[in-house]
């Protein structure tokens, strides 16, 4: 399990471990790492034990008493950040093994990205629960269906699905399939056709570039605001 380091706790990487899945998360900022410790495995690698915090107050006692007085982990700095994982042999998975993974958890925001911007669902449009769930599960299955036939391109031309552009796959579906075009070997390579770049190490900062207009929000319905602009020859202000 590849996660950032909101996730990096004591009692989730212990529920992991118990099922047997192995975690890499990045280091949690208010915990502090000192590499002086025993049990080193090389420069900065070093595998440490995390006693049992207190009792959170949503957990129960009998779950507390269920979780170990202590978690062994291994802490490694890599260029830039501190990773966690719970596959401690150095021969098992090397630093430079381990920043190459974490590295890989940048498809996930590329993911949610092709879900919100490129498939449009920023914001649900329906007014009610159910309706909002079946719009959202209709997402999702539109974008495995791009996923499936993306897999299969990429199968076909032999490379690495990743690399090839969702947004091209997506508007190949829009334009032929949707219009009556048969799935056909044809389409498989037209969407392998189109490739995204190889960046590693991508840091992207999370601001916007273009300045939001000075309007102010439209708080009541539509009609009513057209209605005060026809009655008062302008908006009214909300008090």
């Amino acid at each position: 399990m590849l996660a950032d380091a909101l996730y990096c706790n004591y009692f989730l990487i212990a529920r992991l471990a118990r099922a047997g899945v192995d975690v890499l998360f990045e280091q949690n900022r208010s915990r502090i790492s000192d590499f002086r410790r025993r049990n080193r495995l090389g420069p900065r690698d070093h595998v440490v034990a995390w006693p049992k915090p207190a009792r959170p107050q949503w957990m129960t006692p009998e779950e507390y008493c269920a979780f170990p007085e202590a978690l062994q982990v291994r802490e490694t700095r890599t260029d830039h950040q501190i990773l966690v994982t719970t596959m401690t042999g150095r021969r098992r998975a090397s630093k430079e093994d381990l920043a190459q993974l974490y590295a890989r958890r940048w498809n996930v925001e590329l993911d949610v990205r092709n879900i919100k911007t490129t498939m449009g669902m920023e914001a649900l449009h329906c007014r009610t629960p159910d309706m909002n769930d079946k719009e959202l599960w209709v997402h999702l299955l539109a974008y495995n269906l791009i996923r499936l036939l993306m897999a299969q391109a990429a199968n076909n031309a032999g490379v690495d699905p990743c690399s090839l552009s969702f947004k091209h796959a997506c508007q190949l579906w829009t334009q032929l399939v949707l219009r009556g075009a048969p799935v056909e070997p044809a389409l498989f390579d037209l969407i392998a056709q189109s490739k995204v770049g190889n960046r590693p190490d991508r840091i992207e900062p999370r601001q916007r570039k273009r300045r939001p207009k000075p309007y102010p929000w439209l708080k009541k319905h539509r009609l009513l605001a057209r209605a005060d602009i026809i009655l008062y020859r302008r908006p009214q202000r909300l008090k």
